[in-house]
């Protein structure tokens, strides 16, 4: 029995986690959960799972545990940042999923990492914000780093087993094609964009998901982060990643090789495939998910994505070129945009605004310590707020 911590176990990776777990109960046990705000939501999951751990911030610690004791659910509660770090790292944990959304999820996920665990990843703003020293904390302690991005767990299926000993110019590889589904306003010029509503931005054509991906995946930052993402889970630069416009969000992405081959991987848009098989990699098991019928399944097409009407793809590519801090004021500076234009705050095309901003006035710094990693993300958080402030 392999048990599993959910980093985030009410949003809807940890739901589609769960999902996976119960169709394979014979072989997982959920021993730790955590959650943040739908706090009601994660009770029913220990009523159902009965975990041995349950994260909740330091406010509602209390609260919750009697709520535990009165539905008769032995789970015991930890609290904030802490009791975070102690799911990630429990020696009675083999697996931990970290979907923890945003610059939150950083250190719990670090410190599964440094506990030498096998990661389903599917925060990535942890390699965003400090790929650098994510990815050498991987190769210090000897753990296991899995995608479950949809995008990233394609590479990883198309690519070589051993990709990681060996360049890609070793493995004949020519670059990895990154599909993006283009979101609820592919094919809108930018003037028509100034006038969308949070309510359209997060009705996404083909995945459910969280509001603030939802915006990511809608403005095209979702898909610059995953760019970033990328780079440093195959140790690549931005030029051999080409992001490609899938419409049909079917073929999930794809890598190029030198003699002409593509190799692809397709399936139905749903985030249990992904997780099933990076929880049982390398073996298979059943995730839920019908099989993709190719007899029914519409056109599939492609296109180049419009960087001028949504530059938030060209901004996270420059922010990894520019290197050492500026990946996470990039993702600082976009988490507090979103939010505020969630809030009605500010207007869609603002959001890119914001983040230029930010970083034309941030100075870029060397990141080569959490401290001033976690540091930059909450001075950025706060200058994009001031902007955003002054703005309103």
């Amino acid at each position: 029995m392999i048990h599993i911590a959910i980093l985030g176990a009410t949003g809807s990776v940890g739901q589609s986690t769960l999902d996976v777990v119960a169709r394979n109960a014979d072989q997982y046990e959920v021993f730790a959960v955590s959650g943040y705000q739908r706090l009601a939501e994660l009770l029913q999951i220990c009523k159902k799972f009965q975990p041995q751990l349950a994260a909740v911030p330091e406010a509602a610690a209390a609260e919750f545990q009697q709520a535990l004791s009165a539905a008769g659910c032995k789970t015991q509660v930890v609290a904030g940042e802490e009791g975070l770090q102690l799911l990630a790292s429990t020696p009675e944990v083999e697996v931990v999923v970290a979907a923890i959304v945003g610059a939150a999820g950083l250190v719990p996920t670090l410190a599964a990492v440094k506990a030498g665990k096998r990661i389903l990843l599917a925060n990535k703003e942890a390699l965003v914000m400090s790929g650098a020293l994510f990815m050498d904390a991987v190769e210090q302690h000897q753990a296991t780093l899995l995608p479950i991005d949809s995008e990233h767990n394609a590479i990883f299926q198309c690519l070589p087993t051993d990709f990681s000993k060996r360049s890609f110019a070793e493995q004949g590889i020519e670059k990895l094609l990154l599909t993006a589904s283009g979101g609820p306003f592919r094919g809108w010029q930018a003037e028509a964009l100034k006038n969308v509503t949070p309510e359209q931005a997060v009705a996404h054509p083909n995945w459910s998901m969280g509001r603030k991906i939802s915006v990511d995946s809608a403005t095209l930052m979702n898909k610059g982060l995953e760019l970033i993402e990328a780079c440093w889970l195959f140790n690549v630069q931005p030029q051999q990643i080409e992001v490609v416009v899938h419409p049909q969000s079917i073929i999930h992405s794809m890598v190029s090789y030198r003699d002409g081959s593509v190799l692809a991987q397709l399936g139905n848009p749903d985030m249990r495939t992904p997780i099933a098989h990076a929880l049982a990699w390398p073996k298979r098991i059943a995730a839920g998910v019908d099989p993709l019928d190719l007899m029914t399944a519409s056109a599939l097409t492609f296109e180049k994505p419009d960087e001028i009407a949504f530059p938030c793809l060209q901004l996270a590519r420059q922010a990894f070129q520019a290197g050492g801090t500026a990946p996470a004021i990039l993702n600082a500076a976009n988490e507090v945009a979103v939010a505020a234009f969630l809030e009605q705050k500010i207007g869609f095309t603002h959001i890119p605004d914001i983040i230029q901003r930010v970083l034309d006035l941030s100075p870029i710094q060397a990141a080569n310590d959490l401290e001033l990693l976690l540091s930059e993300d909450r001075r950025a958080n706060q200058l994009a707020q001031y902007i955003i402030q002054k703005r309103h």
